[in-house]
């Protein structure tokens, strides 16, 4: 039937308001299916190859989840955290790279509060340097810091300015790069790993450590005449090197003649003891010719050294020339 319009208020509390469609029966079947979509929408994850989910349960840690498709209790029951595990992260101090290539833009703020430090004789320097750094256990990376990257930024600046500090502005700026990037990346780890954060530091590079700006010039000076003294030093111990090595071989050469001589002599005497027995023997066994042939021999040795021979008779009027032995002219 037709609703009419009253035409009084009298008639249409008479009549009474039309009836509405009963909407409160769908809603327990509307309830329900809301609850199944929002409990599908937050029961299934992925995780990426690069990382791995960490589940907590009411915000206690329950398990971690390796890539791939995953299902978790819904409506916030548990909550997944996704931790890079397989990336290297990267802190710039004293910069910061706009954009990264070929032709690498930097930006022209000033960083100084950062990048200025005191060195141990007292100088300052600019020091820049780059952090990288890996997640070893996204746990701890979770549960134990609050800031991950705040707190690798400070332990970074405390640990450089520490071993920047125990150092001279000479051997910062020649001779300890490497050393001083090295013991600032095992300080930086010993306390990391004493926060139990789960990171772990693959890399602190040296980009650049120079004075600055004001003073710059005579620091110029300074490491041009320390590289000219490294390079006298250099030289010197070359020079020292050569003269050494061949005195070394002219006292290993005189070693080997004297081994040599002593050698020869020492042969020599065998065989003079040895053509001694035998002579010796000879001697025993032949008396009066061996001591002919010794004597026959003996003059065989030393006439040609004799020179001029002259032999005087008692009888004679003068000397006789004897015949020239030596075959000279005289």
């Amino acid at each position: 039937m037709a609703f009419k319009i009253p035409d009084t208020p009298e008639e249409l509390f008479k009549q009474g308001m039309p009836k509405m469609p009963d909407l409160n029966r769908w809603i327990p079947l509307v309830t329900v299916v809301l609850l199944a979509l929002v409990a599908a929408m937050t029961s299934f994850y992925s995780v990426e190859t690069d990382e791995v989910g960490v589940i907590r349960r009411f915000g206690r840690f329950a398990r971690i989840t390796q890539p791939g498709l995953h299902w978790k209790w819904p409506l916030g029951i548990e909550r997944l955290s996704r931790v890079k595990v397989r990336r290297v992260f990267k802190e710039e101090f004293g910069f910061r790279t706009l954009q990264a290539g070929v032709n690498t833009r930097y930006s022209s703020k000033s960083y100084n509060e950062e990048s200025l430090m005191l060195t141990g004789d007292l100088n300052v320097l600019d020091v820049r340097w780059v952090v990288q750094f890996m997640v070893k256990d996204p746990r701890a990376l979770l549960f134990n810091i609050r800031n991950p990257l705040e707190t690798v930024r400070d332990v970074s600046e405390a640990a450089m300015r520490e071993v920047i500090g125990d150092s001279s502005v000479s051997e910062v700026l020649t001779t300890r790069k490497n050393e001083v990037a090295f013991e600032a990346k095992q300080m930086m780890q010993e306390t990391l790993d004493r926060y139990q954060s789960g990171i772990k530091v693959s890399e602190v590079v040296l980009k650049e450590v120079f004075p600055p700006k004001e003073v710059a010039a005579s620091f110029n000076e300074v490491n041009e005449a320390e590289q000219e003294r490294e390079k006298l030093i250099y030289q010197a111990l070359k020079e020292y090197e050569r003269v050494i090595e061949e005195a070394k071989g002219k006292a290993e050469q005189t070693v080997r003649r004297a081994e040599g001589y002593a050698l020869a002599r020492v042969e020599k005497a065998k065989g003079d003891a040895a053509r001694f027995l035998e002579t010796w023997k000879a001697y025993k066994s032949a008396k009066d010719v061996t001591r002919r042939r010794l004597y026959l021999e003996t003059l065989e040795e030393i006439m040609p050294r004799a020179g001029q021979i002259y032999v005087f008779d008692p009888e004679a009027q003068g000397a006789l020339p004897l015949l020239n032995l030596n075959g000279g002219t005289k």
